[in-house]
């Protein structure tokens, strides 16, 4: 297959600090912005000369290479990939190669922007390091979360703003489920997107990997190697058996004496009691039971074990057999899920979005226990899409960047004081009427002290009275510049759909 055919476009950079953005948590602009309160919850800066000393502590680890390539050489036989994907995998037994990680659920024909983002990021980021350490080698690797079982967050996608919807009628690990019932979701995309070179290429890629391929896991795998492939970046399937396998000791422990959850627990309290939520739920057991059609939890019982909502049931020593004979059954959640990826992968780094970064932080003194380094926490990349008609709009309307980050009403009144022949802001007027009423209070003071609580209420109703016309004048103005403020408005809605941020709602095929 040839790579997919990009037009020649020229391209503007912008930049806007995280602070800046609504959108963004405070705990994102916290981590972004190196606040110190975030400091105890993670090892490593987020710079490129921490680097070094993360080298030199993975190194430390005795990480199976060998079985790590061999498993990835037997994924990828039956994608066809290319020689430089194989390039990248046999790197991989080089104790001088490393890894820089990034992941995501398998989303329907990639879901949201940031699945995209999120690789693009990893892969820059190897890059970068390929060129400050050049003796050593860092393959962008993608983790596809296919275990997961929540169908809902990954059935759907939105396409020029027509929603794609899979209906799959499966239920279990969503990377196992047929992708003979996605005939329907091609079909439609086909229908949108036309018929133009570009097209027809993105649809290729998408068409082979679901009619070429059994199950949604492999297709999934099959369209991110596509797409990346001369970039080197690889994608795993974590659920192979013998990596499950590798991970034995770990699972043991977790069912049979449950370490995670208290160690956990304390963290999450200390991150609530500097104001940042709790991200993941840990619980006596954070494993799943994985076969055909299920993954459910597993739950302790005064007589071993039982598998939620089935008939499934172990004693202890069942459970210890089950384990050892079928370690590819037990399927890590979002508290065991880092320590599985990190105890296989020579993994430098974690780049994923404020969220993903926030649930990372609730690990650290559990990869400290396991004796598993933990590993750099790079927040990927946002971006915001302009074209070059809404760049023209922007223009037009002597609007920022930055102010196209800033709430609506917000928005409204930059609009209307750039575009306005009048003057309808009266800061000015509020602030000199402020300074007068001060100088009135000293006055009065020095008159009678009482007298200091009625100038303080004339000025409080000065300023109301203010208040009232400034309204008033905006309202003339903005009926004035009706048409104009829907145009703003519109440009909004369209860069952020639903108030959003677009690399959560848009696709990346337009």
């Amino acid at each position: 297959m040839t790579d997919p055919v990009i037009p020649t476009m020229t391209f503007q950079k912008s930049l806007v600090s995280f602070d800046k953005v609504e959108q963004l948590s405070k705990r994102d602009v916290w981590y972004q912005n190196g606040e110190a309160k975030l400091k105890p919850f993670y090892k490593y800066e987020a710079s490129l000369d921490a680097f070094k000393q993360v080298i030199k502590d993975k190194a430390k680890e005795n990480i199976d290479r060998d079985l790590l390539v061999e498993v990835l050489k037997k994924q990828y036989k039956p994608l066809n990939a290319c020689q430089n994907c194989f390039d990248s995998i046999e790197l991989l037994r080089n104790k001088n190669t490393f890894t820089i990680v990034t992941a995501h659920q398998p989303s329907l024909l990639t879901g949201p922007l940031y699945f995209i983002y999120k690789i693009c990021s990893a892969i820059n980021l190897a890059n970068t390091l390929k060129s400050k350490y050049p003796m050593y080698d860092f393959v962008p690797l993608f983790v596809s979360g296919g275990e997961d079982h929540d169908f809902e967050e990954v059935k759907s996608t939105s396409i020029y703003g027509k929603p794609l919807i899979w209906e799959s009628g499966e239920s279990g690990s969503v990377g196992k489920m047929s992708t003979k019932t996605l005939a329907p979701v091609l079909s439609q995309l086909k229908e949108i997107i036309g018929e133009s070179e570009q097209a027809a290429e993105i649809y290729k890629i998408f068409a082979t990997s679901f009619e070429n391929f059994d199950t949604y896991g492999q297709a999934v795998q099959n369209y991110v190697k596509t797409l990346f492939k001369k970039y080197g970046l690889i994608a795993i399937d974590m659920s192979d058996p013998e990596l499950k396998a590798a991970f034995r000791p770990i699972i043991k422990e977790e069912i049979f004496q449950n370490t995670s959850l208290a160690i956990v627990e304390k963290t999450i309290s200390e991150l609530e009691h500097i104001g940042i939520k709790k991200q993941a739920h840990p619980r006596e057991i954070n494993f799943f039971y994985m076969m055909p059609g299920i993954r459910n939890r597993i739950v302790k019982t005064e007589s071993g074990f039982e598998v939620l909502d089935t008939d499934i049931k172990f004693t202890t020593i069942e459970m210890e057999a089950e384990i050892e004979n079928h370690p590819e059954r037990f399927s890590p959640n979002v508290v065991i899920r880092p320590l599985y990826q990190e105890s296989i992968l020579p993994n430098l780094a974690y780049v994923g979005g404020g969220g993903e970064l926030a649930y990372w932080m609730e690990r650290k003194a559990q990869f400290e226990h396991y004796k598993i380094n933990y590993p750099v926490l790079i927040r990927r990349n946002s971006v915001l899409w302009i074209n070059k008609q809404q760049s023209n709009k922007r223009a037009k309307f002597n609007l920022s960047i930055d102010n196209l980050f800033q709430k609506e009403n917000i928005l409204s009144d930059i609009f209307l004081k750039n575009i306005s022949e009048n003057e309808i802001d009266l800061s000015e007027e509020k602030e000199e009427l402020g300074k007068l009423y001060n100088k009135l209070k000293e006055k009065a003071l020095l008159v009678d002290k009482s007298l200091s609580s009625s100038v303080e209420a004339s000025k409080v109703s000065q300023l109301k009275e203010i208040d009232k016309l400034e309204q008033r004048l905006k309202k003339s103005e903005k009926s004035k510049h009706e048409t104009g403020l829907r145009q703003v408005s519109k440009l909004q809605d369209k860069l952020f759909p639903k108030g959003s941020l677009q690399e959560r709602k848009d696709n990346f095929i337009p």
